[in-house]
């Protein structure tokens, strides 16, 4: 079978083709380039140049590939851009996914795997988050992944497609410098932006319910989650019927605060003090996934820690910015 990445030349899609290819799977990349790199991909990965919302484009390449299973990763995943242009980000989360699983279902295609996000639970009230956690998204990011989910499944329901939503936390790290994030949204990114420039890193609010007052969250390595997709294609494709909604975290939560303090002692900035300011709108205390439900239905489990992704990403970090 011949599965088509959607995305696959952006930060997480190329770990995700890289270990898919790696696992012996048959790929095309579907990237529209606006955020994604073609040096990124392996040698002998196809990649066609397009946007899922041209539905031209999707069965040309559905066709010609002869795909039988979608990763769908492409999307537009900035929170704050989302809540400033919530219908620029419908469109192409929403739209782009209609558009997309339409034409998986005029050409056949049986599995459909999605890149869904922990921002679907919004501010989860509980100490650890299951799937069965109530979804109250905050921000129109959240809301386009949660509908994404339902879309999916409604879909596989009625076409006779497996399916497979998969809840990331939040992602770090590199599996070489070559692949590292450009984006700079995200904790330890912003953390290596500030030192790198002779500045004090910020730390939004320091007066939360958790032990040292900052906001806990789950890391997640990105090399664990692309073997998470590779288990869950795998799965889709030994299991016509499947329909799955899956965190994929390492259940350990991370203080805003450690975080800064691994930061600093890999950089090798420990005389930074860190810069404590106030905190931003929405930010829940603790958001921390339960990675029970993946090990059961996938055999799957992280495989790093956070002090291996705050290494891996600052070695792309500086391959970047020498």
């Amino acid at each position: 079978m011949t599965w088509l990445i959607t995305g696959g030349a952006g930060f997480i899609g190329s770990h995700v083709v890289k270990a898919m290819a790696e696992g012996g799977e048959r790929i095309v990349v579907l990237d529209d380039l606006s955020t994604g790199r073609p040096e990124r991909l392996p040698e002998g990965v196809p990649l066609e140049v397009g946007t899922v919302l041209d539905r031209e484009v999707v069965d040309r390449v559905l066709r010609e590939h002869a795909v039988t299973g979608i990763v769908h990763i492409a999307g537009k995943k900035q929170v704050a851009e989302s809540v400033a242009e919530p219908l620029h980000y419908y469109h192409e989360n929403v739209e782009g996914l209609r558009t997309l699983l339409e034409g998986a279902v005029g050409a056949g295609v049986t599995r459909f795997l999605f890149s869904s996000s922990a921002a679907v639970y919004g501010m989860p009230d509980v100490d650890l988050v299951t799937e069965a956690t109530p979804c109250a998204p905050i921000n129109p990011y959240g809301e386009t992944k949660l509908a994404g989910e339902w879309l999916v499944t409604a879909t596989g329901r009625t076409h006779g497609m497996a399916t497979a939503s998969l809840r990331y936390f939040n992602v770090a790290g590199a599996a070489t410098p070559e692949l590292g994030d450009d984006g700079v949204f995200n904790l330890v990114p912003m953390v290596f932006e500030r030192l790198t420039a002779g500045e004090r890193p910020l730390v939004f609010g320091d007066d939360y319910p958790t032990p040292d007052g900052t906001c806990i969250r789950d890391y997640i390595h990105v090399e664990d989650i692309a073997s998470a997709h590779v288990a869950a294609a795998r799965r889709l494709a030994a299991d016509p019927g499947a329909s799955l909604v899956l965190n994929i975290g390492r259940g350990e939560g991370v203080s805003v605060t450690e975080m800064v303090g691994i930061i600093q002692d890999v950089t090798g900035r420990t005389d930074v003090e860190p810069l404590v300011t106030d905190r931003r709108p929405g930010d829940p205390a603790r958001v921390v996934a339960s990675a029970d439900r993946i090990a059961e239905e996938l055999g799957w489990s992280a495989r790093y820690g956070v002090r291996e992704m705050v290494e891996s990403a600052w070695a792309g970090w500086q391959l970047r910015h020498p």
